[in-house]
Formats: C-alpha cells, sequence, structure tokens
C-alpha cells in the first residue's frame, strides 16, 4: 500500500493562511455599515417629513410655513441653475463662494495659530502662565461680543467674518492641542532626550503623534465653531453677502424653503470638511492597533 503523503510545514502555513484570509475577508455590508445605517435613517428621516402633511392636517398657522423636502431641493436646484436671482441680485453661487472664503480663511488662520502655539504652552510653564488666563476669558466669552468691536475696527465685509470665524474656531483647537502636549508619556520624552534629541525631534517624534487624537478633537470642535461664527457674522450684519444674509432676508419674507437651503448649504460645507479630517486622520493614524469586531 502506498504511504499517505503528510503535508509539509509550508503546506500548512498556506492552508492556514487561506483560513485565516476567509475568516478576516470583510463583507460588503461590513465595509459599508457606518455608510449604509448613516444614509438609511437620513432617507427615513426625509421620508417622514415628506409624508408629514399628507398624513396629519397641520393647524393653519403651522402649516401656511411648513415646506418638505421635495420643495426645498426644487428650490435649491433653481437657484443654483440661475433661474432664480437673490434679493440683490447677484446669483447663490456669489453668496455660496463668499461665505465659503470667509469659512476657509477663518479656519486656515486658526490651525495655522493654535497648532503651534498650544504645543508651545504646553511646553514652557512659563508661557502657559502668562497665557492662560487670556485664553480662559476670550474662550469663556460669547463670539457675538467681539462682533461690533470687530466692524468698527475694519468695516463691514470679508474680513469682519473672517476674523470672527477665527476666534470661534481657534480656542477649542488651541485648548486641544494643549492638552495633547500636557497628555505626553514623559518616560518616551526622558528617553528621547537621553539619545541627544533635541526640542524639534522631541516635538516630532513624541509630542505630535501623542497628542494628534486630541488635535483631530479639537479640529472637529473647531469647524463646529467656525460654522456658528460665520452664521453669527452674517446673521447679524457683519457682511452683505453670504448664506446666512440670504437666510435672513428669506426669514423676513417668510420664505421658509429658502431657510431649509440655506441650512442645507451649511450642513453640507461642516460634513465635507468632518469627512476630509477623518481621512486625514486614518491617514495618520496608521500605527494604532485596529479595532476588533466581538461577538
Amino acid at each position: 500500500m502506498a504511504d499517505k503523503k503528510q503535508p509539509t510545514a509550508g503546506g500548512l502555513r498556506t492552508k492556514q493562511n487561506e483560513d485565516l484570509g476567509e475568516i478576516t475577508k470583510k463583507t460588503f455590508y461590513e465595509i459599508n455599515e457606518p455608510y449604509l445605517f448613516g444614509g438609511g435613517f437620513i432617507i427615513l428621516f426625509l421620508a417622514i417629513w415628506e409624508a408629514i402633511p399628507h398624513v396629519f392636517t397641520l393647524p393653519k398657522g403651522i402649516s401656511l410655513f411648513f415646506t418638505t423636502p421635495i420643495t426645498v431641493f426644487e428650490r435649491l436646484f433653481s437657484m443654483l441653475d440661475g433661474s432664480q436671482k437673490m434679493f440683490d441680485g447677484n446669483p447663490l453661487t456669489a453668496h455660496l463662494a463668499s461665505s465659503t472664503e470667509a469659512f476657509l480663511s477663518g479656519l486656515g488662520l486658526s490651525i495655522i495659530v493654535a497648532l503651534p502655539l498650544g504645543i508651545i504652552l504646553g511646553r514652557s510653564k512659563i508661557l502657559n502662565a502668562m497665557f492662560d488666563p487670556f485664553v480662559t476669558a476670550i474662550n469663556a466669552t460669547p463670539r457675538l461680543v467681539f462682533l461690533p468691536i470687530i466692524m468698527i475696527w475694519v468695516g463691514i465685509g470679508y474680513w469682519t467674518v473672517t476674523l470672527i470665524v477665527f476666534i470661534g474656531a481657534v480656542f477649542p483647537l488651541l485648548i486641544s492641542t494643549y492638552a495633547g502636549v500636557k497628555n505626553a508619556d514623559q518616560l518616551l520624552i526622558n528617553v528621547v532626550k537621553s539619545f541627544g534629541a533635541n526640542e524639534w525631534e522631541i516635538n516630532k517624534l513624541v509630542i505630535l503623534p501623542n497628542s494628534l487624537p486630541f488635535i483631530i478633537a479639537g479640529l472637529r470642535l473647531a469647524i463646529g465653531r467656525a460654522i456658528l461664527g460665520i452664521v453669527v457674522a452674517e446673521f447679524f450684519g457683519g457682511t452683505t453677502m453670504g448664506m446666512g444674509v440670504i437666510m435672513v432676508d428669506a426669514s423676513g419674507k417668510f420664505h421658509v424653503d429658502v431657510v431649509f437651503v440655506g441650512l442645507i448649504m451649511f450642513m453640507t460645507l461642516s460634513l465635507i470638511l468632518t469627512a476630509i479630517v477623518k481621512i486625514i486622520e486614518n491617514k495618520l493614524s496608521r500605527w494604532r492597533p485596529q479595532q476588533v469586531k466581538t461577538f
């Protein structure tokens, strides 16, 4: 009788790798689970909203100013294709570009200021003691308080909105970066110092990687505060151009669908930037262990 061939070590290893690959291979649902749940909930919400006036009899006061998603999107498309002009004769795209430009400028300026300043304050006890009262006081002050002063100093227009966005976004990012720096492992810092690393190398090798989760969290908060800042500035007369100006004019004329168009624009801008932040976080955090689903 012929002897049965025994599997070699390489064959066993190959077989084990194939089995492991089959076990760990993710399905389409597992890969896209967050997007399916998020998109499904949005669709369900819009469907319920659209069905409300058809299912329920709304009071006259509410039905007069109630709108539906289909009406809102129809108004949005008519405003985007230029068939409907705004109250000042400018198209929607001009107002949208004005808001986006001021938003990105203020947010970008806050990032340029907050990241290095947060690292410096976290590494220097003397500078932290000097600046901490100012940071705490200004961060606790409502952003609307600064609007009249800025309008007097720089006038009405682009820079007023940009500065309000900057003031709103810089402090969440600054405080989060500072917290990340203070949370750095002192033992790792001492080890790097023992190998002759200078301050720049310590920040690069230890401080920044350790602070990354805090910076990302602060950046997400900064995006929300920046949206709030641009809404406040445009709502209260900081500029004559922007989506907030359109929303204020529409609310005064009881055009609820136009108000929702502006709301959609601000929400879309926030979602796009938050998605970009998540992509950056995933790119910079590949060294972290992946999450394992437990059963």
